[in-house]
């Protein structure tokens, strides 16, 4: 089985380009690990917005033929509000979204949807939420239309700050990108629910 991580930096996280084979450091390298069994791609590009995972997506996906797609984008379609004024819409996400899951229903993929997420390390990362929830409800509403398996990742980092009752920068020093115990967070999230979301038992 074959499992192809998609995203922007938070899964791109520092990966060779020149390596087919390369997974970076972050969540993709941990579920690699954690399922010896199953081959594990990454092609995460750092920046990427939906409409830019949309414009690559016959090379970086589907020519890829995988058998699982796990799919974490958004959260530059919000952050280019705030750092460059240069927002995104929720419509328009939506429908660069719908662009990356209309050819993977249409070959069967199994598809795994990240609702994109934010720890709230300061109120200017706090205020993000703002547009967030925007798109964190087009991801929703489009996993349970696609029949994709759903991580709510913000639900999931909440979580883990009360229970731990650790400060939110220890899963990700910005808030947005996360550190390594955010990543194994993240990576343990997903190989353990494996059978839920990809059929695939550890």
């Amino acid at each position: 089985m074959t499992i192809l991580f998609q995203g922007d930096s938070v899964t791109d996280c520092l990966r060779d380009r020149k390596d087919f084979h390369g997974l970076g450091g972050g969540y993709p390298l941990y579920v690699s690990r954690a399922m010896p069994g199953v081959k594990v791609l990454n092609r995460g590009v750092s920046g990427d917005r939906a409409k830019d995972l949309a414009a690559r997506w016959r090379e970086d996906c589907l020519d890829l033929h995988p058998d699982a797609v796990s799919i974490l984008i958004g959260i530059n379609d919000v952050w280019r509000r705030y750092d460059s004024d240069d927002p995104t819409g929720d419509a328009a996400f939506e429908a660069s979204y719908r662009e990356i899951l209309e050819p993977l229903r249409a070959q069967q993929v199994k598809i795994l949807l990240v609702v994109p997420f934010l720890l709230d390390v300061n109120a200017g990362v706090t205020r993000m939420r703002e547009d967030l929830a925007g798109k964190q409800a087009v991801v929703r509403r489009l996993g349970g239309e696609y029949g994709a398996a759903l991580l709510d990742a913000d639900e999931l980092f909440r979580r883990a700050v009360e229970a731990q009752s650790l400060p939110p920068a220890h899963f990700a020093g910005d808030g947005v990108h996360p550190t390594d115990a955010g990543h194994r967070l993240l990576a343990e999230a997903i190989s353990k629910n494996a059978c839920i979301f990809f059929g695939e038992p550890l």
